[in-house]
């Protein structure tokens, strides 16, 4: 999405869906390695957090899209209880997003076609990784790889029916970034449900 906000003060802008998209398009540019990269936070069924490092793959007016293993620790999380926190960190930048909402599975045609865009062995691997769960030694997963290369050999490998996306639906997003003395700028944009107006508020650094 194309943005006009105003990078130098940003605590103008009105929306945070612009403002985000034209951060990410200098992140980007700017970035030496995976300016998609967020963190995602999540919640066992102790009320435990999990955290870890997860790229952006899709982003559009509906929110933010990701892909996994369903059967993971993150996609047993999100099943179980759909809320999910993002952070951005853009160093080069001195710039953060920090995103909470909603997770809902994306549709089984989004993940297919994204599934389709994915090298050989990553389609190879999300058939041989029963991720987050006990690894006798790495030469299993090496045999596990070679099995369903084989398996595979000559063919175009279907989704496993396992492996999907979320996309995290925005109710807030907070923009922070760095100003001297740590005098920095924060703005935070909420609303109570995915159809409901923003509201915006500047906090304390």
């Amino acid at each position: 999405m194309n943005s006009n906000a105003d990078l130098d003060d940003f605590t103008e802008a009105s929306q945070p869906e612009p403002l985000f998209n034209a951060w990410f398009d200098e992140a980007e540019r700017s970035e030496i390695n995976d300016a998609n990269a967020m963190t995602l936070a999540t919640v066992d069924a102790s009320g435990m957090p999990n955290a870890r490092i997860v790229l952006l793959k899709g982003l559009d007016a509906r929110g933010f899209v990701f892909y996994g293993n369903l059967e993971s620790a993150k996609g047993r999380e999100l099943l179980a209880s759909p809320k999910a926190a993002l952070c951005f960190h853009w160093k080069s930048l001195r710039r953060q997003v920090r995103i909470r909402g909603m997770a809902e599975q994306v549709s089984g045609a989004e993940a297919d076609a994204y599934y389709a865009t994915r090298p050989l062995g990553s389609r190879i691997g999300a058939w041989a990784s029963q991720q987050s769960r006990p690894l006798e030694s790495r030469a299993v997963l090496k045999e596990a790889v070679a099995r369903f290369e084989k398996e595979f050999e000559g063919m175009n490998p279907a989704r496993p029916r396992y492996w999907s996306g979320f996309r995290v639906v925005p109710l807030q997003m907070e923009f922070w970034a760095d100003r001297p003395y740590r005098l920095h700028d924060r703005i935070l944009f909420s609303r109570e449900s995915p159809d409901a107006p923003w509201t915006k508020l500047r906090l304390y650094p």
